[in-house]
């Protein structure tokens, strides 16, 4: 009897085998999430309508397309013009409420410019300087200014400054009086007003020290324009030079009084150069000592080559702490010196001197170890006193009159410098700020963009076109 027998190919039965394993083994995994939410909450409705005229209501609720959270809303939040009262805003969930507490003036435009106080709930996405406008006449004014606000001294901006404007005129109102527009400045100084009607206005910045919206304390960083602008027929951008008339005074703090040690002891400005005492050809030489000192007798302190000959023309100063004594003289480069300082040419409030007289030896660096330094001027007013200065972080390292449209040095130190240009219109020597009183405003500098790097023993020249 024939049988009928079935035969699957081996080929088959393993794709069987194959296809029933990946379904059965199948691994269950979460879902990636997709890509994350980089965008701010958009803005999907609002009551009344942005642009809204005939504003006659005292609420405006705005509505986002996510959850959203208010933060920092004091110091983001400017509503122009001016309020008595803030008006009361809070968020929840994907609407933010303002209800006013003052009246509105009638035929104005009003601008609520939320700063970067927006932003959404999970991912913290800011919705940068929205803002919402509308009139309680019949047109939204559109008029515009513009300027930028820079630190008279430094040429720097600073963007925690306030930008006020004024309707009121007179002098005074900057004084006694909130101002009626208020915008802030970016990062690099630069401010606009936006929804401005055809009216003439006073101009001034301020760092509002006690929040109070005035001018009231000279220590206050302050500005003003020299005369009223227009909002219409004055298009220029506004400069306007901040400055402090009277530096903040330090706050005393009481301090115990250390003991004044036992030993009168001292130590140089050299001692911790690990390459050995070399005297920079530009500087003092300075003895630091660990006690105020009531005896200091110039006579049995002198200045020496290695023969022990005194050199001419040197002075000994000592400081207002009489914790420091300062020699200065005309280095010679790549020379030898000794200071003798006798024992009893110091001595302290409590009659110590010091344990024996000792001999300091150094020498002075070479010409190789400066640079030289050509900067070559253009488009630089002369007759303005032109001080150049060049800076090491915020500190003046180095000041210099500007006399000639080139400047060389043929002994500068070496490093990376930011230079200023100061104008020192009274020719005094000296930065001096502004008096709103008499209408004088503050000496100014410029600061330039590029660091200048002075290398040893190298010509370093530079073309600067101000």
């Amino acid at each position: 009897m024939k049988k009928n027998i079935l035969v699957i190919p081996g080929c088959l039965i393993c794709c069987y085998f194959l296809i029933t394993l990946n379904f059965g083994c199948a691994q269950i995994s979460a879902p990636t999430g997709g890509a994350k939410d980089t965008l701010p909450p958009r803005l999907l409705k609002a009551v009344p309508e942005l642009n809204t005229v005939n504003f006659k209501g005292n609420k405006i609720t705005l509505s986002f397309n996510e959850y959203i959270e208010l933060q920092d809303l004091q110091g983001n939040l400017l509503i122009s013009p001016l309020q008595k009262a803030n008006p009361t805003t809070s968020a929840t969930l994907k609407s933010i409420t303002i209800k006013f507490k003052d009246s509105l003036i009638p035929n104005t435009t009003y601008s609520i410019n939320f700063g970067n106080s927006i932003r959404d709930v999970h991912e913290g996405n800011v919705l940068k300087g929205f803002t919402y406008v509308f009139s309680t006449g019949n047109t939204i004014d559109s008029l515009t200014m513009e300027g930028n606000v820079i630190m008279a001294e430094t040429g720097k901006a600073d963007s925690t400054l306030m930008i006020m404007l004024y309707r009121n005129t007179a002098d005074s109102a900057v004084l006694k009086t909130k101002p009626n527009y208020i915008a802030r400045p970016d990062g690099n100084g630069h401010f606009k007003f936006n929804n401005l009607s055809n009216a003439d206005f006073n101009i001034y910045a301020l760092k509002d020290g006690d929040g109070g919206k005035t001018y009231n304390s000279k220590t206050e960083i302050f500005a003003f324009y020299d005369t009223t602008v227009n909002s219409l027929k004055n298009p220029d951008p506004i400069i306007l030079y901040a400055y402090a008339e009277q530096k903040a005074g330090n706050t005393t703090i009481n301090v115990l009084k250390t003991p004044a040690e036992k030993k009168l002891r001292y130590t140089d400005n050299l001692s911790a150069n690990l390459s050995g005492k070399t005297q920079d050809l530009l500087e003092t030489f300075n003895l630091f000592f660990n006690n105020p000192l009531k005896v200091f007798d110039t006579l049995k302190m002198s200045l020496t080559d290695t023969n022990y000959k005194r050199v001419s023309n040197y002075s000994l100063t000592i400081d207002s702490t009489r914790k420091t004594v300062s020699l200065s003289t005309t280095w010679l480069p790549e020379s030898a010196y000794y200071i003798i300082l006798a024992k009893d040419a110091v001595q302290d409030s409590s009659g110590n001197n010091l344990s024996r007289s000792d001999t300091i030896r150094f020498t002075s660096k070479k010409i190789a170890d400066y640079g030289t330094v050509l900067l070559r001027f253009s488009n630089i007013d002369l007759a303005m006193h032109p001080v150049i200065q060049f800076m090491d972080g915020d500190n003046v390292k180095f000041s210099f009159p500007l006399v000639a449209l080139e400047w060389n040095n043929k002994l500068f130190p070496p490093g990376d410098y930011t230079i200023r240009i100061l104008y020192d219109l009274n020719n005094n020597g000296v930065w001096d700020p502004g008096n709103y009183s008499k209408k004088l405003q503050p000496e100014k500098a410029i600061q330039l963009p590029q660091k200048l790097g002075i290398r040893a023993d190298w010509d370093n020249e530079r073309d600067i076109k101000l």
